[in-house]
Order: structure tokens, then C-alpha cells, then sequence
């Protein structure tokens, strides 16, 4: 498996991040065989509908040294581990409901030797620490997400962006951002990545607070 779109996009990473990257391809295969956390037919794209995909964050905002990130329903680790590899100096803590997912997102996060993560195998609704931000990929509404995290970001800031909620969403968001839409910022990702599979998905920033 080629990892190479994630240097396209990613140029600056150090040798030591492209080879964690380079890594994600067969461990997650290999456990991907044993839990599936992948769909089987697109464990071939892993870099780019996984990987890129989770990565999309990474554009938009730039986290400081010190920011502290919860993944919420991270399943196999998306986008939380992509992400601590490109921000090693910065935190994050992945949630996720259904124990053998996070069994598959500790165990690859070890094999990578990645030292800014924590992991829990419970509900969000459980989960009383404090974050800058809180990210997703999960599929949950975008109203139901803020409602359960609003009490997991901290007041004080400090990144370019106000503390929030950044979800990694697909297809018509008008209704979903709704209540939103004075404050919500999209950002498209095919104005970010070239690949047609980007076309209809978006980052959407939510600041709470």
C-alpha cells in the first residue's frame, strides 16, 4: 500500500512521520483481517479515503504546540491518529463506544510508537475531560455532537481559531448546519485535495462558547 499521497500533501513531514505513515498500511490491514474497523473492500484505499481523509483537519486548522484534541467515535483510530503523527507536540484523546475498535486504535498507535495519545472505551456522554477541540468523523448529526461535547471544551484559547467542535462531514450540509450557519466555517476539501473522491466532502468548524 502507497503512501505516498500523504507526502503530496505533506511534504514537511519529518522522516520519522512519513515513516509512521508509511506503517498505517499494513498494520491496519493485518488487524482489519481480525476486527473489522475497514470496510473489506476499501482497506485498499486506506490512505486515501482514511488516512487524507482525516488529514482534511489538518488544513484547516494548525494546531499549537500544547492544544489537547478529543476524537470522538474514533472507530479504528480516524481521524485521531493521522493527525497525532502530523502534531506531535499536541494531545489527543480517542473515544469510542465499541471496545474492539479501540483495541485496534491502541494497538496500531503502539506499533507506530506514538506517545501523544490516550485512549477510552465508553460514550462520549461519559467522558468529563477538558479539550480545545473536539474532532469527528462519526456520522452522528452535527446538532447532537455539539450538544454532548459542550461541556468537554475548555474556555481559555489558545490556537488562531476559538475552541470547537471540527467534524469531517459529506454531501448536502444546509439543513444539518442549520442552527449553525451564523457561525459554522466549511471548508470544502476539493479545494484542498485533488481526488474526485474528495468532491462532496467538507470540514465544518463550530465554535463553542
Amino acid at each position: 500500500m502507497d503512501s505516498s499521497i500523504i507526502t503530496k500533501y505533506f511534504p514537511e513531514l519529518t522522516e520519522r512521520q512519513q515513516a509512521q505513515m508509511a506503517q498505517l498500511g499494513e498494520i491496519y490491514s493485518d488487524w482489519n483481517a481480525k476486527i473489522n474497523v475497514i470496510s473489506r473492500k476499501d482497506i485498499g484505499n486506506l490512505y486515501e479515503h482514511h488516512v487524507l481523509h482525516s488529514l482534511g483537519i489538518a488544513r484547516v486548522i494548525r494546531f499549537r504546540e500544547g492544544t489537547t484534541v478529543m476524537d470522538l467515535g474514533t472507530g479504528g483510530g480516524f481521524p485521531g491518529i493521522p493527525l497525532a503523527i502530523v502534531f506531535p507536540d499536541v494531545q489527543f484523546h480517542l473515544v469510542d463506544s465499541i471496545g474492539k475498535k479501540v483495541r485496534v486504535a491502541t494497538e496500531v498507535a503502539t506499533a507506530i510508537g506514538l506517545q501523544n495519545v490516550t485512549f477510552r472505551h465508553g460514550r462520549a456522554e461519559e467522558e468529563k475531560g477538558q479539550f480545545d477541540f473536539v474532532v469527528s468523523r462519526a456520522v452522528m448529526p452535527l446538532a447532537d455532537i455539539v450538544k454532548i461535547v459542550r461541556k468537554n471544551i475548555r474556555t481559555e484559547c489558545r490556537n488562531a481559531y476559538p475552541n470547537g467542535v471540527i467534524c469531517l462531514k459529506g454531501g448536502e450540509l444546509q439543513h444539518e448546519i442549520g442552527a449553525f450557519r451564523h457561525v459554522a466555517d466549511v471548508t470544502p476539501l476539493d479545494t484542498v485535495f485533488d481526488e474526485p473522491y474528495f468532491a462532496e466532502k467538507k470540514v465544518v468548524f463550530v465554535p463553542i462558547r
